[in-house]
């Protein structure tokens, strides 16, 4: 979404086009948090909502029949849920409505994921861990179920009796870096946390004051997830400590529009990325997988984390000798035939892999 209409209206002096715009932009933006991507017709769609030739319940219903004459027949492809969450998105970000309670939070997830997934708005009743790649594969400690309600009750509590006044801006900022986090952490939904988060404390800095439309969020959508992970993750024996200051940077060139870089390899917990030659020459098997996800990441900061454990899994089976296709992608992720010519394709325009002659059609090799 580098190349996106989107940043023009930003710009543009007329406040309705620009703050669709903004609403659009962070909508489809924030897809990219789970791996997401929305369609063209999605995008044609906005821009006709920005433009004032439909309104946004217009879209939403125009979008929910399209997907009805056109039902999707791969389970491994997302789009729907991306089209359908981003105009939801940006419907909430368009309204001025808004309360600050554990009741507004879980609403949101309601609104967003209705239809999508069978808990939305409901809290998750078992516990959860997800391999993280900026952690080597470890995993946050998310909230204990049987605590979800009352860890949310008390920390929306304790923010609603915070008093801001009399603080600078950097005690500003490091204090919402770890409001959000902290509600993050708690991950009270099954799936959805962080787009659900990022919806709710955007409308949250408007009460405070923050116009925050501008363009981070739709485009360092991973970095903003990335950044929570890394505030809420220790690692004392490795030299790993749960730090903020991530979320500062991001929080930095969204409220007071400075330009600092966000990039996901920084957070990476190894600190390999800055170090790998990717044209090396001997390479072991452990700089050979951070080469791969040096690679992915300096093609595109949106790419997933499920994607570049793909990609890793099919190195661990091939290594750079074994040529491979698209039934052994299949094989080894266990993704659909479409999954997997999508993966592949990545991994060619990325310079992961390269195709390879001599061995029938549609074999490849890593680099």
């Amino acid at each position: 979404m580098n190349k996106d209409p989107f940043k023009e209206y930003i710009k543009q002096s007329e406040p309705n086009k620009r703050d669709k715009g903004y609403a659009w932009h962070t909508a489809i933006g924030l897809q990219a948090v789970d791996g997401l991507k929305p369609s063209k017709y999605l995008i044609d769609m906005a821009i006709k909502n920005i433009e004032g030739d439909i309104s946004i319940n217009e879209a939403q219903e125009l979008l929910n029949t399209y997907y009805e004459e056109n039902p999707k027949v791969d389970t491994d492809d997302r789009t729907e849920e991306a089209d359908k969450v981003a105009v939801r998105i940006a419907k909430i970000l368009s309204e001025k409505a808004f309360s600050f309670t554990p009741n507004e939070y879980i609403s949101i997830h309601k609104k967003l994921f209705t239809g999508i997934y069978g808990h939305a708005g409901k809290l998750r009743d078992y516990n959860i861990t997800k391999k993280e790649w900026v952690l080597n594969g470890a995993t946050v400690l998310y909230g204990s179920a049987s605590e979800l309600r009352a860890t949310l009750d008390y920390d929306f509590a304790e923010e609603k009796k915070f008093s801001y006044k009399n603080m600078s801006m950097e005690e500003i900022i490091h204090h919402l870096a770890i409001f959000v986090s902290r509600l993050w952490q708690i991950h009270v939904f099954g799936e959805g946390n962080t787009r659900t988060t990022a919806v709710f404390f955007i409308k949250y800095l408007r009460t405070l004051g923050f116009g925050a439309t501008n363009d981070i969020f739709a485009e360092n959508a991973w970095y903003f997830r990335n950044a929570l992970v890394r505030a809420n993750y220790n690692d004392l024996k490795n030299g790993v400590y749960e730090t903020t200051e991530y979320l500062e940077l991001f929080l930095r060139n969204l409220l007071l529009d400075e330009k600092n870089e966000l990039h996901n390899r920084s957070m990476h917990i190894s600190g390999m990325f800055e170090e790998v030659d990717i044209e090396g020459e001997e390479v072991d098997i452990e700089n050979a997988k951070v080469d791969i996800q040096n690679r992915l990441l300096s093609y595109s900061d949106m790419i997933s984390e499920k994607t570049i454990n793909h990609a890793l899994e099919i190195f661990a089976k091939c290594g750079k000798e074994d040529y491979f296709g698209r039934t052994i992608v299949e094989d080894i992720t266990g993704l659909k035939s479409s999954g997997a010519s999508k993966l592949i394709k990545l991994l060619v325009d990325s310079k992961v892999i390269v195709p390879i002659t001599g061995h029938g059609k549609g074999k490849y090799r890593f680099q």
